[in-house]
Parts: C-alpha cells; structure tokens; sequence
C-alpha cells in the first residue's frame, strides 16, 4: 500500500491558517499556495537520482552532483496551476503537461476535456498536482492517463485531502506515494472537504462571484 504523509512541518501549518481562512484575498491565498507547494515539492524530491559531475569554481574544479531523471509535473487543470511555479523554481528543467478534469456536481465523478501528454517518451517521474484530493476521481483519472502513458514512477501533491480520497487513491494506484500538508476530516454529503478551504480554483483565480 502506498504511503499517505502528512508533512509536519511548523511552517505548513502557519500558512496553511492563513490558507483556510475565508477572509484571505485571493492573492493572498495564491501566496499561501506556492508556499505550501514549494514545501511540499522539497519533501516530495528527497529521493531524487544524481550523479557526479565536475564543475569549475571561480577557484578550482570541484565535485558536484546534478539530477538525472526527466521531471514532469502535471497541474490538474485549473487549480492545479497555482502550483507549478513554485515548483519549477525548484526544478526549473521540469517538463509540465495539463490535465483537464472537473467534477460533475451531480455524479462527484470526474469528466476529462483536456489532455496535453505525448505519446512517446514518458517522463522518468510525474508529480501530480492539486491543491485538494477530495473523492479521489480526478486523481485516479489522472494517475491512469500517466500508466498508460508509460510513466514508471508517480507521485501525488496535494495541499489538503480527505480520508476518503486517500483511500480510494491507494485502492487503484498503491505504488503512488501521496504527499499533503493536511489530511482532514472528512467529506460532506456535497463530497467537500471538511473543514478544507473552500473551492481552491475560485480562490486561486478569484470567480467566486460568477458562480
């Protein structure tokens, strides 16, 4: 089975405070975003594969190590892309494909309308991004288009999840380490996080008055 971790950090659970709050601005909440997704990545990348290069100081020439794996990131369209920037600061040679997937109000299940990935030629690691693993769907979906893409190892980032999503992730893809900054309650009878933080792509790109 694979592991769900819940990074500890004092960091995490400070702007996450700020993340939850219903009064932060939506550019405010975008910050809190990219911070908690840089110290997600950093977690997430700790087994990363280097090797030996030489380098020339301004002094001498040193021993260094450089990583050897082609890096993809995958944003679950749309909020996803509120953090692929601070993880391409981290990883800035990281190839980044789309997925586009949203939940049907009345079925919770998740419905595709966007693919972005090659053929050929899959990527040594993907990490999954989304800010919120709520039922599970849209992360399977996309962890199944990533296997059949041929990728050997994936990783799934989300900033809060629900028990419920967790499990259902680990049920269909068990090799699939799942990496959050919180693991919250539970889902609501309208398949939300409790107590979450909302609708993380309103938040992110402030349309939660066209709703």
């Amino acid at each position: 089975m694979s592991q769900a971790i819940q990074v500890a950090h004092p960091l995490i659970q400070h702007h996450l405070a700020t993340l939850r709050d219903s009064h932060t601005s939506p550019a405010g909440f975008r910050e809190q975003i990219h911070r908690l997704a840089a110290l997600l990545a950093y977690e997430a990348t700790q087994d990363l594969s280097t090797t030996e290069v030489d380098v020339t100081t301004p002094l001498t020439v040193t021993k260094c190590q450089q990583l050897t794996q082609r890096i993809g990131l995958i944003p679950i369209l749309r909020a996803g892309l509120g953090m692929v920037d601070p993880i391409l600061n981290f990883i800035p040679s990281a190839e980044v494909w789309h997925l586009g997937l949203y939940r049907d109000e009345e079925t919770a299940q998740p419905v595709s309308y966007y693919s972005k990935l090659p053929k050929t030629e899959p990527v040594d690691l993907a990490l999954v991004i989304d800010p919120m693993l709520a039922t599970g769907g849209s992360a399977c979906s996309a962890l199944q288009v990533l296997a059949e893409w041929g990728v050997p190892r994936t990783k799934l980032l989300s900033v809060i999840a629900a028990p419920e999503g967790i499990a259902t992730v680990q049920s269909q893809f068990p090799d699939t380490p799942i990496l959050v900054c919180s693991i919250d309650e539970c889902l609501n009878d309208d398949k939300f996080i409790v107590p979450g933080l909302g609708d993380a792509g309103d938040r992110i790109f402030n349309t939660q008055r066209n709703q």
